[in-house]
């Protein structure tokens, strides 16, 4: 039996409802105090002033199989 590595990358989509003066200073915030870690979505400080929606189930995607080589 062979042992596979598979290379896969698992991609979180959403959107952060952030107030702020104008799009720059929005830009700045999410950049600076937002976050996702596997199972919580995080917006800093901003509690207040940030609001989120982004489904949890992320998309799947196989980048590459090849057979482990042994050592």
């Amino acid at each position: 039996m062979k042992t596979y590595k598979i290379k896969t990358t698992f991609t979180f989509t959403g959107e952060f409802y952030i107030k702020a003066v104008d799009k720059e200073e929005a830009l700045q915030l999410v950049n600076e105090n937002c976050g996702l870690n596997y199972g919580e979505v995080t917006s800093g400080c901003l509690d207040e002033d940030a609001d989120w929606n982004f489904n949890m189930i992320p998309e799947k995607k196989i980048k590459s199989i090849r057979v482990k080589k042994n050592k």
